[in-house]
């Protein structure tokens, strides 16, 4: 099998997975029952401290491991990721868990326009459309939040899928492994919510489970995840996140009998039609180009 070929499964295999995990990250925040800069300083000082312990024994079992933040780049890209986690969090703790994840789905299209912006890679047609439909799916979402207080969750929550975009496509320019600097990003969110901890006192009844998120959960799908652009394409990466949008809800309504609303169904379906349509197409688009360009000898 030619080398591009498995590269590209490696990449689908890898993303599937931190995708998977991801999937658990907001049932384990609402089980610790805790104040958000709370969590958030928990959460992300367990996610840093891992991240440095993996990192010093790879680096002392195999002189290949990859370097904590490979250039400039890298540090603009643990940026987004520590602005996303900040604004993530913010929106578990001011939006319901439905508006949340089918909101921060719209991150695939956010992908492919910001790769448009500054890669050149001008979205065709079909995508074009897909992000029409996904703006009227989000606007039935919001339009629910409207005088409901929850307004200002879901733009939390489009402003995480915005930084999450950027750090992907970054990342896909880059060419480097940036899974420890999306790690790292997080020591930002850290000392922000460790400030806003100060004044308002620590508060996680149940921590436990924020450790075990910080510990396990979020390092091991941040990674994969953010290794995922060195494979495959920044919209095929974002297609990843489908898997928390669709499978979180379930979780939080098995665990906390939260059902989501109407127009967040309605909305969310949208979405996720949208999303997966446009996915399916781009992945059968990619085959095609690959197939048409590969090089044929005579029998």
């Amino acid at each position: 099998m030619p080398q591009h070929h498995t590269d590209h499964a490696k990449g689908l295999l890898i993303t599937g997975f931190g995708g998977l995990v991801l999937s658990f990250d907001i049932p384990l925040l609402k089980l610790g029952e805790g104040q958000a800069w709370s969590v958030l300083m928990l959460r992300t000082g367990t996610t840093f401290l891992a991240a440095l312990v993996v990192w010093v024994i790879w680096r002392l079992v195999s002189p290949k491991a990859p370097k904590l933040v490979p250039g400039r780049k890298a540090s603009v890209i643990a940026c987004l990721y520590g602005l996303g986690s900040i604004c993530f969090i913010t929106g578990v703790y001011n939006t319901t868990t439905a508006n949340l994840v089918f909101i921060l789905a719209f991150v695939t299209m956010f992908a492919a326009l910001l790769s448009w912006l500054f890669l050149g890679e001008r979205p065709r047609n079909g995508t074009l459309l897909a992000m029409l439909v996904m703006i009227a799916g989000i606007l039935v979402i919001v339009w629910d939040s409207v005088g409901s207080g929850n307004l200002f969750g879901d733009l939390m929550a489009a402003s995480s899928a915005l930084a999450i975009a950027g750090a992907i496509t970054l990342s896909r320019s880059s060419g480097e492994d940036m899974g420890f600097a999306a790690l790292i990003g997080v020591i930002f969110p850290f000392v922000l919510a460790a400030v806003m901890v100060g004044g308002s006192g620590f508060s996680v009844a149940e921590p436990w489970w924020i450790i075990f998120n910080g510990a396990v959960v979020t390092p091991l799908s941040y990674f994969c995840l953010a290794t995922g652009p060195r494979y495959i394409t920044g919209p095929e990466v974002a297609m990843f996140y489908l898997l928390e949008t669709v499978l979180a809800p379930v979780w939080m309504w098995f665990i906390f009998q939260e059902a989501p609303s109407r127009n967040s169904l309605i909305g969310g379906v949208i979405l996720i039609t949208a999303l997966v349509a446009h996915s399916v197409w781009q992945l059968a688009e990619g085959r095609k180009r690959r197939a048409d360009t590969a090089v044929r000898y005579p029998a």
